[in-house]
């Protein structure tokens, strides 16, 4: 036979006993939890690795003109230096170029202004 007490605990009640003793007997209690131990260390933790950048492709643009080749590279590079030739000082923002392979020639317009009309560059 069993007793239920307001704190849920089942207490059992041998026959030789009486109830009231039942309800007097201590009713075990649970073991406390383990504590965790705490281990204190002087390693520092790893440094995170740089996100490698993805890199872009290489460009590179050629014109082919019957047995000729130039790179596109190239030729903006040569009006750049050109400009800077004549202009010194002007900061260059952009470059245009054009390209006429039947003239073999190239035209350049820096930042706009192609109003001085020398600004042909010979491709082959």
């Amino acid at each position: 036979m069993a007793i239920k007490k307001k704190t849920e605990a089942i207490v059992e009640v041998k026959e030789e006993s009486t109830v009231a003793e039942a309800v007097k007997k201590p009713v075990a209690k649970k073991a406390a939890p383990a504590k965790k131990a705490v281990v204190k260390t002087t390693e520092k933790p790893a440094a995170k690795k740089p996100v490698a950048k993805k890199e872009e492709p290489k460009e590179s643009v050629m014109i082919q003109y019957g047995a000729n080749e130039v790179v596109m590279k190239d030729v903006v590079a040569a009006a750049v230096n050109a400009y800077k030739a004549s202009h010194q000082g002007i900061e260059i923002k952009t470059v245009d170029v054009y390209v006429k392979p039947e003239e073999n020639a190239a035209y350049y317009v820096v930042n706009g202004d192609d109003s001085e009309g020398n600004n042909k560059i010979n491709l082959f």
